[in-house]
């Protein structure tokens, strides 16, 4: 159970929450004290609004406002600025507490401090009778470890550190674990990835780690593992590769889900797959029309070098379709055009099972990890293909780039029951309690809520 959360605790100062509208009603409950140095502050309720209510000779309780009650999460602000202390849980407005207050409270802890001292924060939460802290913590614990590994710099989150980070988390929860690694990756035929990562002095690789029952329903997850992404010889203008050490946060999504998955062990067969590799400029780089091979014996023209997420996922969602996986999810920072048509709070998804897309939505809208859904019209499938290959990674065709981004993976999915595509920012830049400006494992808890409901765990 995370470390935020207590059992019990004598003494636990008590949280209380409120909507704007409820106000009113809500101070006619309180104490007359209460009451009195909530209107004397002029307390509102309005969103956000915290307010700590002093004692004889101590803190005697903290109200938040909720405003007119938008954001599930708001009670993450209560440990993003309270006091160290013990707190319990008191008068919450309906669906703000239980189960969804304690994770609200969980992300609020989160800070990044590989780099620097940042005041850990160090308030505690009673944990209410009847909710589940281990759920709770591990949602929360997946979505750190996608955001530690996003927030982390590419120097010293290269392929080989990406690959250790799974190596760590496949340990701990006894799934087996293998590697392809630089020349052997045109052994094992895997070219494209071969081909984006071979400029780098950090070798390209294959991560591959599968758990769970062999006779289980097969659940494939793979992540875009493009630890920085130079653009290659279309090279990126300055101002596209500040943010490039987030370009594997497709990869570091899937490890945080995989984390929720196989800590619930639900019933199903998980496999893991991730290309890592890091687009750099060097005499030996992949050029504008070349063309390769893929695992799925498709051949790719290169249009342009700076689509070369599209490249490394083609062969990994090759090998993932041989097994003809009852799912296959795949998670990447694709393109800037998702960005374009939907912003970074709303990550556009794609798949044409009407059945998982209605349980997607269902479930991004229960626990407010929020997608929409983009159309793969057929009517551009001819923008993606090429007049010497069999297909081309980047369109001249101007327009709808997150969906032929879309299109072209699918043309390595041929076996699969179900594949969902998710084209992800992996980034909040515009903060909330518990989600602030950084690294975000965006789509992890909806598409747990999603897995979990279609493969619980035994008994």
């Amino acid at each position: 159970m995370h470390e935020s959360l207590v059992k019990s605790a004598k003494g636990a100062v008590p949280l209380h929450a409120v909507k704007s509208a409820d106000l009113k009603r809500w101070l006619a409950s309180r104490p007359k004290r209460e009451r009195d140095w909530l209107k004397a502050v002029q307390f509102s309720a309005k969103d956000g609004e915290l307010v700590l209510i002093p004692g004889a000779k101590e803190l005697a309780g903290a109200v938040l406002g909720l405003g007119k009650g938008a954001d599930k999460y708001a009670l993450a602000q209560f440990p993003e600025q309270l006091p160290q202390g013990t707190y319990a849980f008191g008068d919450i407005a309906d669906g703000y507490g239980g189960a969804t207050g304690t994770l609200a409270w969980i992300l609020g802890t989160y800070v990044f401090g590989l780099y620097r001292k940042s005041g850990k924060r160090e308030a505690k939460l009673v944990l209410s009778k009847g909710v589940d802290g281990e759920e709770a913590s591990r949602i929360a614990e997946g979505i750190f470890l996608a955001r530690d590994l996003i927030n982390t710099p590419s120097n010293d989150m290269g392929p080989e550190e990406l690959a250790h980070a799974a190596r760590d988390l496949a340990k701990k929860h006894g799934a087996k674990i293998s590697f392809v690694t630089g020349n052997d990756l045109l052994k094992k035929n895997f070219p494209l990835i071969h081909a984006v990562g071979r400029a780098s002095v950090r070798a390209p690789r294959l991560i591959d780690f599968t758990w769970g029952k062999p006779n289980a329903p097969k659940v494939t997850l793979v992540g875009k593992g493009v630890c920085f992404d130079t653009g290659g010889l279309d090279i990126k203008p300055s101002s596209g590769m500040l943010m490039m050490k987030k370009d594997m946060g497709g990869s570091a999504t899937v490890l945080g889900l995989a984390h929720m998955i196989m800590d619930a062990k639900l019933n199903l067969r998980l496999r893991v797959l991730i290309p890592a590799v890091e687009n750099s400029v060097s005499g030996n780089a992949y050029r504008p029309g070349d063309i390769f091979p893929s695992r799925k014996g498709l051949t790719v023209e290169i249009g342009n070098t700076d689509a070369e997420g599209r490249l490394v996922l083609a062969d990994a969602l090759a090998l993932a379709d041989e097994e003809a996986p009852e799912l296959m999810i795949d998670i990447a920072t694709l393109t800037g055009a998702a960005r374009a048509a939907t912003g970074f709070e709303l990550p556009p998804y794609f798949t044409d099972d009407e059945d998982l897309s209605k349980d997607l939505m269902h479930h991004s809208n229960d626990v407010q990890d929020f997608v929409w859904r983009l159309p793969l019209w057929r009517g551009y499938e001819s923008a993606v293909n090429s007049s010497v290959a069999d297909i081309n990674n980047s369109p001249s065709y101007g327009f709808a780039g997150a969906i032929t981004a879309a299109l072209f993976l699918n043309r390595f999915v041929t076996n699969a029951k179900s594949w969902m595509h998710l084209d992800i920012p992996a980034w909040v830049d515009r903060p909330k309690p518990g989600r602030r400006n950084g690294a975000e494992g965006n789509t992890a808890r909806a598409l747990y809520a999603l897995i979990a409901a279609r493969y619980p765990a035994k008994g």
